[in-house]
């Protein structure tokens, strides 16, 4: 049984709180989409398939629970919309909360003109694209992990593979199973994994203290590596391919991913080693021609120079901006 990064039923939205992991597992009520915003702006939830999912499941929850409110059909609409704009602005540069707002304001604008739509009906059908968002999600991951592992299979010719992932793209940043590691699940299903090595994805943590989560906890051969070593291990560990995930895709092809990656790539292609970028089409933004368009999120210092608020730089050490 994989894990779980939110636990939801109509009316009730819980969040696993992942600053807390490994050494925690705590769930946290969201009933609001402030709280939604608070809790993708603060990091408890990450992962561009999952927060956009938090982000439309928070507006359900608080529409279900001010149901017995009165709104005008044109009260309730703007609300949903100044919600959706308000949650894109918690963590700009991943794509998915920005489509999905988009879509879903599509939605509503297109149903409040309908003729005999009232705030009730309206406010059903937001809440049942909403929870539509989160079954397509689980359906995406899964065929994504399928059709990958088929693809690494028969591209490098072996019957086991030994695959290289960065940050956490499994479970705990999707509605389930995951996009690249969800790759690595469906390998591993098969009895085709080897060994996977994941990096320990500083500042954050995200590798070492969520995919080796994941991972141990499947028991899915793994070892955990610092970012500094992934090239070595490229060179003696007979890595078969590296697998990441994206936060944002554009025209060209160009990816926003975790801060690490772009040395990963280059790294990859040094050594002759398949890159692979697993994500679903959520993840696009064919607006953008180029990865010079995309808006880089500004984290703050500390999460670069303390752990667990405790500092480790030396003080008035300054931190390079531009990471996320």
């Amino acid at each position: 049984m994989s894990l779980e990064a939110l636990r939801y039923r109509r009316g009730s939205l819980q969040i696993l709180n992942q600053l807390l992991l490994p050494h925690q597992t705590l769930y946290e009520e969201i009933s609001s989409v402030r709280q939604g915003w608070e809790a993708i702006r603060s990091m408890k939830v990450r992962g561009a398939p999952v927060i956009a999912i938090i982000g439309c499941l928070s507006l359900a929850v608080e529409l279900h629970n001010k149901r017995n409110e009165e709104p005008s059909l044109g009260n309730l609409e703007t609300f949903v919309l100044d919600s959706l704009s308000y949650l894109i602005s918690a963590r700009p540069t991943a794509v998915n909360m920005a489509r999905a707002a988009q879509e879903l304001e599509h939605f509503v604008q297109q149903e409040a003109k309908h003729e005999g739509t009232t705030p009730d009906s309206l406010r059903e059908s937001v809440i049942n694209w909403a929870e539509a968002l989160l079954d397509k999600d689980l359906e995406d991951n899964k065929s994504i992990g399928e059709h990958g592992a088929c693809h690494l299979l028969q591209h490098v010719g072996q019957d086991k593979v030994r695959v290289l992932t960065h940050c956490n793209t499994g479970s705990l940043a999707t509605a389930g199973y995951g996009t690249a590691l969800g790759i690595i699940r469906s390998l591993h299903a098969r009895g085709c994994l080897e060994h996977v090595y994941c990096t320990e994805t500083r500042p954050y943590n995200q590798g070492a203290r969520l995919t080796a989560y994941e991972l141990v906890y499947e028991q899915v051969p793994s070892t955990l590596i610092a970012d500094s070593v992934a090239s070595l291990a490229m060179k003696e560990k007979r890595i078969t391919a590296v697998i990441v995930g994206a936060d944002r895709v554009v025209a060209n092809g160009d990816t926003a991913n975790k801060v690490g990656t772009y040395q990963l790539a280059i790294a990859a292609r040094y050594h002759g080693i398949p890159f692979y970028v697993a994500a679903p089409s959520t993840s696009c933004d064919l607006q953008l021609k180029h990865g010079g368009q995309i808006i880089i999120e500004q984290r703050p210092s500390q999460e670069l120079t303390d752990i667990n608020a405790v500092r480790i730089a030396a003080p008035g050490s300054k931190t390079l901006e531009g990471y996320m």
